[in-house]
């Protein structure tokens, strides 16, 4: 099967058909073991490539930084200090400057695509910011790619997968566990979504431990238990730290995200909320009595407090190599969706 999606937006993992997602893997691949082979480098040759960034960040604009200049084009940032989200009855605007129709139809006349990363500090409401993601792409031809918003990280998701399957193969029927740890920075959702919904699609049994209280968006978790059912996999909820791991996990993903009500409670109270539950971390001690379990994290790592220094550090952790392979999914997304590379799954 040819797969061919140039033009297609790339906002959440979910919408796209598995074969897509095997073709984007494959394609990374294919990337990593030829960095700079020439059938790929001149792929964006004279064009530009926007970022929109209105958070900071280290990995996603560095390696999409890197990702264009290897394909040959540009990449350049853009950072709307001045810019405040509100949402209209006809959407998300920006206020005290140009609608997204204006902005966005000016900038498909610039460049070949876009990214945009929008969390949840940019934005008041949890949804907003994946509100703006579609709200550019409803206006663009050019292809949009979520570089992480309040809900969705694609990008993240594609590359947690390929360094799983580097170091263990096929996935299916192996088993995910996806442990809420106590942390310092009140982390979203979105890292946590993609593993989940693109863990589930490739076959795996998934585990969700977390303290109650730190329950995921319903409509999150129901698409996670479809695409469970549909493989004929496992869904789990744990509410203990010690029983989430257990001899059948092979990949302990343990990461801090906050509880439901943090737009009203804020950042601060979180928080200390979070700092009272010490005994959710990663640690040796129960990696041991996971099937040889892999460390499996997004990065930036709030050691010792999401996981112990010996497991993020030891020869369990492949946190490094899933972050390496952002660039080669991100170099695989824009050849296909924009320079319309196709690929044979």
């Amino acid at each position: 099967m040819l797969i061919d999606i140039k033009g297609k937006d790339v906002i959440c993992t979910q919408e796209l058909t598995l074969p897509q997602i095997e073709a984007i893997l494959k394609l990374a691949k294919e990337m990593k073991a030829d960095r700079f082979g020439e059938k790929y480098i001149e792929l964006l040759k004279d064009k530009t490539f926007l970022m929109f960034f209105f958070n900071p960040s280290l990995r996603t604009r560095i390696s999409f930084e890197a990702a264009a200049t290897e394909l040959g084009g540009h990449a350049q940032f853009l950072e709307p200090k001045t810019m405040r989200l509100k949402k209209t009855s006809h959407g998300v605007e920006v206020q005290a400057g140009e609608t997204i129709e204006d902005a966005a139809q000016v900038l498909d006349r610039y460049a070949c695509g876009m990214g945009i990363r929008i969390l949840e500090t940019s934005v008041e409401n949890y949804g907003d910011g994946d509100a703006l993601l579609r709200e550019y792409a409803r206006w663009m031809d050019a292809p949009i790619i979520n570089m992480a918003d309040d809900k969705y990280h694609p990008c993240q998701g594609l590359s947690d997968v390929m360094g799983m399957q580097e170091h263990k193969g096929d996935l299916t029927g192996k088993t995910v566990l996806m442990t809420w740890a106590h942390g310092s920075l009140a982390r979203s959702y979105c890292s946590v979504h993609e593993n989940l919904l693109i863990t589930s699609r490739m076959g795996m049994n998934v585990r969700l431990a977390y303290p109650k209280g730190y329950d995921l968006p319903k409509e999150e978790i129901e698409k996670v238990k479809t695409n469970c059912e549909k493989n004929g996999r496992k869904f789990e909820i744990c509410h203990d730290p010690d029983e989430a791991y257990t001899h059948d996990v092979e990949f302990v993903y343990s990461r801090n995200w906050f509880g439901p009500d943090f737009y009203e409670i804020g950042k601060k109270v979180e928080i200390e909320r979070a700092s009272k539950l010490t005994d959710w971390i990663c640690n040796e001690e129960r990696m041991k009595r996971t099937n040889n379990g892999l460390f499996v994290h997004p990065m930036p790592v709030d050691r010792g407090k999401e996981v112990t220094d010996e497991v993020a550090s030891g020869p369990r952790s492949i946190i490094v190599d899933i972050a390496e392979n952002r660039l080669h999914t991100q170099k695989a997304i824009m050849a296909m969706t924009i320079a319309g590379m196709k690929v044979e799954v």
